[in-house]
């Protein structure tokens, strides 16, 4: 077999299901507590998955009182706090943090994800968004998230600052001669003196160059401004993909893009986001997505969709199909993939609102054979190059991925039985950028 799967787990929260902690067998507060946390990031890298990913909320999601007050949102560690203890108790897995365009400060930024690189020994990966919830902005003192345009602007930017700095250092730079006394040569540390539209940041940083050059690039969205992005600058790319249709269009863009800036489109990785329920049989499996999409509550539905779809659908007959809706100034392509799959599947807004509250990504439900047939159908026919895996519930969700699909993946060589690699890079086959200074 050729060609392996790129799994990622995702790890914050936890799962992403609305209703997650109300399972019986989950921890309600596992979203902040360590010995869970910590308990689950083993058993992923026990199964050999190359990255555990962590999303990023710089709010309280903006939902109804009514339903946040069901959400495990409200409460969860800082990823980079998160990874960085995580990373102190694992040898292999990927660590893909999110950090925002749209509020963080580069020079700080590319400092945390070049200290966690280092202290993981080459596993850090740095997600890029552009965050779109409003009541982010008003965080950070502004009255309104910026405009799509300005976000993708301003990521460009930002991108390359943090690039830029972490470029500064040779991995020459450091000679820590004993007999001389020298520590470094300041030849090979450079600053960037960078003036922008956004930004002026003069550098250098003040930790040197990061293990993997720079930490692995991940980043999600399908809009025009995030494919390009994606296309210039990911190693990784998020995607939401609901069919092997859509995946195909999404995955020929995003590598032709990439193609026609002169980058190796085998050096872009595209993983969809799904969220798995396995079972012994596909009644069984179903009965647990069943069991799963009982416990949420109808206070959820409807404001889940509107943060899905990006307008607020409280207005909205529930018994009629979705109507037509102005674009929106959030996820753009999140909006175009639910509009798609509500014309699809001629679906009310009831019936979209249920499946919006479930978790938001697309689904593998069945038996262990039949999840991985089909992650091998898309993985050979040009649908991705992996997946970010979701867990419906914890610890279950993970134990049954874990001991009933893992096994049939590397049974057919699609997934891993060991780490090749010492750095997250080397074990998703990606090149490891070189300095200027050194070139």
């Amino acid at each position: 077999m050729s060609k392996q799967l790129c799994l990622g787990g995702f790890m914050r929260p936890v799962c992403l299901h609305t209703a997650w902690w109300r399972h019986p067998s989950a921890p309600a507060n596992a979203n902040f507590h360590w010995p869970t946390i910590k308990s689950l990031a083993q058993k992923l890298e026990n199964a050999c998955f190359d990255a555990i990913f962590t999303a990023d909320h710089l709010a309280l999601m903006p939902m109804p009182p009514a339903a946040l007050r069901r959400s495990a949102t409200v409460t969860s560690y800082d990823p980079l706090v998160m990874l960085s203890a995580i990373a102190a108790c694992t040898e292999h897995i990927g660590l893909i943090a999110t950090g925002s365009t749209s509020y963080e400060d580069p020079y700080l930024l590319a400092r945390r994800f070049a200290s966690l690189d280092h202290l993981s020994n080459g596993r850090a990966g740095w997600n890029i968004v552009t965050t779109v919830n409003p009541e982010a902005a008003r965080n950070f003192g502004l009255e309104n998230a910026l405009r799509h345009s300005d976000r993708y602007a301003r990521a460009e930017e930002f991108f390359d600052v943090v690039t830029g700095l972490w470029d500064g250092w040779s991995d020459k730079a450091l000679t820590m001669d004993k007999e001389s006394g020298i520590f470094s040569d300041l030849e090979k540390i450079r600053p960037l003196n960078h003036k922008g539209e956004f930004f002026s940041v003069q550098g250098p940083l003040n930790i040197a160059r990061p293990v993997q050059g720079w930490p692995v690039i991940a980043l999600a969205g399908a809009s025009e401004g995030a494919r390009d992005l994606a296309a210039r600058s990911a190693d990784l790319v998020f995607g939401n993909a609901r069919s092997l249709e859509t995946a195909q269009q999404f995955y020929r863009d995003v590598k032709a893009r990439a193609r026609a800036l002169g980058r190796n489109p085998d050096e872009i990785k595209i993983l969809p986001a799904c969220q798995v329920y396995v079972g012994a049989t596909r009644e069984e499996a179903l009965a647990k997505k069943r069991y799963m999409d009982d416990l949420v509550h109808i206070e959820s539905n409807i404001p889940n969709l509107s943060i899905r779809l990006g307008v607020d659908c409280s207005g909205f007959d529930p018994d009629q199909p979705l109507p037509e809706l102005p674009v929106t100034e959030q996820g753009q392509g999140n909006q175009r993939e639910w509009v798609a799959l509500a014309r699809r599947e001629k679906l009310t807004v009831r019936e979209l609102a249920k499946r919006a509250a479930e978790s938001g990504t697309g689904e593998l439900v069945g038996t262990a054979k039949e999840i991985a047939d089909q992650m091998e159908t898309w993985l050979m026919n040009e649908g991705c190059d992996g997946y970010i895996i979701v867990f419906h519930t914890v610890p279950d969700g993970y134990d049954d991925f874990i001991t009933m699909v893992v096994p049939e993946l590397q049974r057919r060589g699609l997934m891993r039985t060991q780490y090749e690699g010492n750095t997250l890079r080397e074990n998703i086959g990606l090149p490891r950028p070189i300095s200027p200074l050194d070139k």
